[in-house]
């Protein structure tokens, strides 16, 4: 297993900078992490009443990068980190920006949940759309504990579960196609539908890209828009 621990610094106030950037990101991962969850709730159970309340609630998760960013900007320019410090920074500050984007992602779900609640969708619509879900909340939760323990190599296997979420979405695009063919007074609430399965779909890249910042962080290696296979040769010595 390949991780990396917090170097220690003369100075124990750069030490404690570090690992506060590290555990606000962490705070911000478990909000992103708890919002999805609630919005696959409220698809579960047509619940408008969350949904509505998660798509009020990405101020919040906007407001923490914000807050996260100009504390990176701070160190910087403060302590002009070098090598693994300086990884590190650059790690959380892709980070935060994928967990903002997430946030989006959830956002526009809730706002489906509103719609398809609004318009009685059938649940036959969607019920595969949970299951989807489900998977990639699972890998979203897995991208956050490799981050907190900046483990390289489990970084590797969460990145590969990627490619089981794009086979989802296809399968679930060809099944809300065929609901449109047979039915095409359906097509409104089914595009509704389409848009929550991207949104989905979407944070599993999200979650993948938290996972490559982690690989960079530890192995100082970018393997952005590399195969699984690659990213394993880069992690795994021979």
């Amino acid at each position: 297993m390949t991780t990396r621990s917090l170097p220690q610094h003369i100075s124990k106030q750069f030490d404690q900078e570090l690992e506060d950037l590290r555990a606000k990101v962490m705070t911000m991962g478990g909000l992103v992490e708890d919002l999805l969850g609630k919005s696959l709730d409220a698809l579960d159970r047509s619940d408008s009443e969350l949904a509505e309340t998660v798509t009020s609630s990405d101020y919040k998760v906007n407001l923490m990068e914000v807050n996260i960013d100009e504390e990176c900007t701070q160190v910087l320019a403060r302590r002009q980190p070098a090598a693994g410090d300086l990884r590190l920074v650059l790690a959380v500050i892709k980070t935060i920006s994928d967990l903002e984007r997430i946030g989006d992602e959830i956002e526009k779900i809730g706002k489906m949940v509103v719609r398809l609640c609004e318009q009685n969708s059938p649940k036959s619509y969607y019920v595969s759309v949970i299951a989807m879900g489900q998977h990639v909340q699972k890998m979203l939760h897995d991208a956050l504990d490799v981050f907190a323990r900046m483990d390289s190599q489990k970084a590797v296997d969460v990145a590969a579960q990627d490619h089981k979420i794009d086979e989802e979405y296809s399968a679930i695009l060809r099944q809300l196609i065929t609901y449109m063919m047979e039915d095409p007074r359906s097509i409104s609430n089914v595009l509704d539908v389409v848009w929550a399965v991207r949104a989905l779909e979407r944070i599993g890249d999200h979650a993948n890209n938290i996972c490559e910042n982690v690989i960079y962080l530890v192995e100082g290696k970018d393997v952005r828009h590399t195969s699984i296979e690659d990213m394993r040769k880069e992690v795994f010595p021979d």
